[in-house]
């Protein structure tokens, strides 16, 4: 599947996604927190949806994902912005936010949509935490979110889900590991082919993700080295909660 037919996809799908609320978000932390950053990586992510939009806002960007796919169709959407190829303001690596290094030390690093959920092994989220401390400047933030325990079982209780517009259609079905509180999300997708004939191409995708407890990533952020942590919840300031979908870890270096 060729990396234009990827992007619409993906972007298609994903246009619902409360982007401008992670924008507010950052925006936010960075007036609570007394920072004004220069240099921001964003691990995992994805087709630059929150990368390309802080370029503009004045940060210095890097964009890291594991697929080169996604890199494409970020290097893509920011090759739109004129300003953004002029200013070299948006880089993007092919790396792996476990082991990420970028040669210097940033203000503040992001992992939002719930990337980190990704990882499937307690120690693979320590080796995130691990790296990330190394590669912030003293002072410097580490903001993300992570899906909690108390989605992910909401998610195994609504199942299946169904989209079907004009475009674009798709059967999503999950399975819960209870024990592991871990998921497995099975997506056939059919998006319509251009040219005006009624043909789809079908693609099949699965993602696993693995909710962790608020308090031990909390106490694995520590050990990493942070000397401050703080949980927020859905978006808001508020503490989080057994009913929080979405929580927020602000962690300072």
């Amino acid at each position: 599947m060729s990396y234009e037919k990827f992007a619409y996809t993906y972007d298609r799908l994903m246009n619902s996604m409360p982007y401008e609320d992670w924008l507010r978000f950052v925006r936010e932390s960075f007036d609570r927190f007394g920072v004004k950053p220069v240099s921001v990586v964003d691990l995992g992510c994805g087709t630059g949806n929150l990368t390309i939009p802080l370029a503009l806002e004045g940060y210095r960007m890097t964009g890291i994902d594991l697929s080169e796919d996604m890199l494409a169709v970020a290097e893509q959407k920011a090759g739109e912005h004129p300003q953004l190829a002029r200013s070299g303001a948006v880089r993007l690596f092919q790396q792996d936010l476990r082991e990420w290094e970028l040669g210097e030390p940033v203000d503040v690093a992001l992992s939002f949509c719930d990337s980190l959920n990704y990882l499937l092994e307690e120690e693979e989220i320590v080796d995130a935490f691990r790296q990330t401390y190394e590669g912030l400047k003293p002072g410097g933030l580490f903001l993300f979110d992570v899906h909690t325990p108390q989605q992910l079982f909401a998610y195994a209780e609504s199942q299946p889900f169904f989209l079907n517009e004009e475009d674009v259609a798709y059967i999503w079905t999950s399975e819960l590991d209870e024990e592991r509180v871990q998921i497995q999300h099975d997506l056939t997708i059919f998006v319509k082919e251009k040219g005006g004939k009624e043909l789809f191409q079908r693609i099949d995708e699965t993602h696993e993700q693995r909710a962790y407890a608020l308090e031990w990533l909390e106490q694995m952020l520590r050990e990493a080295g942070f000397r401050e942590v703080y949980k927020a919840a859905d978006f808001t300031w508020e503490q989080p909660t057994k009913l929080t979908e979405r929580a927020f870890f602000i962690a300072k270096k």
